[in-house]
């Protein structure tokens, strides 16, 4: 049986990977910020997503609940 990717798992790799690639190609050519504030932005970046994924996650398990319900 085929197994569906969920809407909130998706996204969030897109935006990964998006995020990934980025930082590969645009934080090297940056300097005027230090190294530190590089990183520290992809670091909130990279927790932005993956708050992101939880609450999509369970927005998604609660409409599911809610349907299994009715």
């Amino acid at each position: 049986m085929k197994r569906k990717i969920r809407k909130s798992t998706w996204l969030s790799l897109a935006l990964f990977a998006y995020m990934t690639i980025m930082a590969l190609y645009f934080l090297p050519k940056n300097t005027e910020l230090d190294t530190t504030r590089k990183w520290l932005t992809l670091g909130a970046g990279y927790l932005i997503v993956l708050v992101l994924w939880l609450v999509m996650r369970k927005k998604e398990n609660m409409r599911r609940k809610h349907w299994d319900k009715s």
